[in-house]
């Protein structure tokens, strides 16, 4: 039964008791789900999910609502409802996400709001608190009105993207009609991160080529390393080009035309960094995007966490709602092309890199969140590729040396290029055709043996050299 219950919710923590004499225990749990997702908590049963029973459900269950109104504020919605399991008495206290955050517990003069980390109810840092306090008045960061003019600052890389983007120009109206500015002249914080000088802080990418899999010293172990500020399209186009200056693009030669193999897909790679720039939290303070790049990976990581509370890790990619931190500015790069429709961009980043040849699901792009930060982690797919290749190749020569010890003996023979009439006579073979299929193709499919000639199999010049 309580599995069946757990199922029903995203979020649940189990009580033995009830406990009355410390019931900040699990009122920060009640303050946490209202801030976030919502959630269960479930009386009378143990964190191994035993049910162990309560003694007096009328009772507990008059207290729970008691002290939630008299200790959470405001009130948040929530369900009390009683179960029976066998002989044993249950309560399920399922909490609604607020609308009216924060959800503070109050008690002794001290007010804390709580959200929830993993499966712990924690004291909220103050720029999440910052957060909930814009969502609970139904604001944003980007909608905020600033005491900085409009007529102090240029837009002209706005305006000429905008022409570029759409044919259309853009109006001196439209700024108060896109959320930029108000109509008394001052800045949204919209319109200063869109403003051509650099008059917000946060507004930072800082992008790093690191030399093999991990992390190292920036001195030492960088191979290219770039800090970007300012308005943000000349971050997405400074961003863009950092990750194509430091990736391939792979080619292969068909009959009569060429095959293109870039290590990552561009329209991904543009989907990723525009979502890291519009849904990051700009109330952050010293905080920035993370752009860097490894032999086998891009990761992209920002300051904030999914903006309704659950890790996206947690969540089915392609039925995810809309729900955005900064809904001025993604309207705003929608009309200019650079966002697909509302919640549909991760499930782009994976459609997208899907069409890449040589691509299998081992090199499908990840997408991880805590409470801070969103990182997304596209995959190298040549070097996938190839070190796939390479296990291949190693299989194959195993096998041919295996089934016959003379190829061993013929690649050591071949250290120098050698001809075919010279390599069967070093094994003692007369018949050419058993010698090419038994010998000559395996040791070439195997990547071990290659021609001096490629181009020209078939030339009389023709020689083979170990690799």
């Amino acid at each position: 039964m309580i599995d069946e219950l757990i199922a029903e919710s995203t979020e649940y923590d189990f009580k033995v008791a009830l406990e009355t004499r410390k019931p900040k225990s699990w009122l920060k749990s009640v303050s946490a789900y209202a801030n976030s997702i919502g959630g269960v908590l479930f009386f009378g049963v143990d964190n191994e999910r035993r049910v162990v029973g309560l003694h007096d459900i009328k009772r507990d269950s008059e207290i729970i609502s008691r002290m939630i109104k008299d200790r959470i504020t405001p009130i948040p919605m929530f369900e009390l409802s009683a179960s029976r399991d066998g002989d044993k008495d249950i309560l399920c206290l399922k909490v609604h996400a607020g609308r009216s955050t924060p959800y503070y517990y109050k008690a002794d003069g001290i007010m804390e709001a709580y959200i929830r980390i993993g499966n712990e109810s924690v004291v909220a840092p103050d720029y999440i608190l910052n957060e909930l306090i814009l969502k609970g008045t139904n604001r944003s960061f980007d909608a905020m009105i600033t005491d900085a003019r409009k007529s102090d600052y240029s837009f002209t890389l706005l305006e000429a993207t905008y022409l570029e983007q759409t044919g259309l120009r853009f109006d001196a109206s439209d700024y108060v009609s896109f959320g930029l500015a108000d109509k008394k002249g001052f800045l949204t914080n919209a319109g200063k991160l869109m403003a051509d000088q650099y008059i917000v802080f946060n507004s930072r990418v800082f992008c790093t080529r690191w030399n093999g899999l991990g992390k190292g010293s920036i001195f030492d172990d960088a191979l290219d390393a770039k800090e970007y500020e300012g308005n943000l399209l000349s971050l997405l186009r400074n961003s863009s080009d950092f990750v194509r200056n430091n990736s391939k693009v792979r080619f292969v030669k068909e009959a009569q035309y060429r095959i293109d193999k870039p290590d990552y897909a561009e329209r991904a790679v543009t989907e990723a960094l525009v979502n890291a720039l519009i849904h990051r939290d700009y109330i952050m303070l010293g905080s920035e995007i993370h752009i860097d790049v490894y032999d086998d990976r891009l990761e992209i990581q920002s300051p904030g966490g999914m903006y309704y509370g659950k890790e996206i890790q947690d969540c089915d990619i392609h039925s995810i709602g809309s729900a955005r931190r900064n809904p001025i500015l993604a309207d705003l790069f929608h009309r200019m092309k650079f966002m697909e429709r509302r919640g549909s961009g991760l499930p782009k980043i994976l459609s997208e890199t899907a069409k890449l040849p040589g691509y299998t699901q081992r090199m499908k792009p990840e997408f991880f969140s805590t409470s801070s930060d969103f990182r997304v982690v596209l995959k190298n797919i040549n070097y996938f590729t190839e070190t796939l290749h390479v296990q291949e190749k190693a299989q194959v020569t195993e096998q041919v040396t295996e089934q016959d010890p003379r190829h061993t003996l013929l690649l050591a023979f071949c250290t120098i290029p050698r001809t075919r009439e010279e390599m069967q006579a070093f094994i003692g073979i007369t018949h050419r055709e058993y010698f090419r299929s038994a010998f000559l193709k395996p040791l070439l499919n195997s990547g071990r043996l290659r021609m001096t000639i490629p181009d020209k199999p078939n030339s009389r010049n023709q020689k083979y050299i170990a690799f």
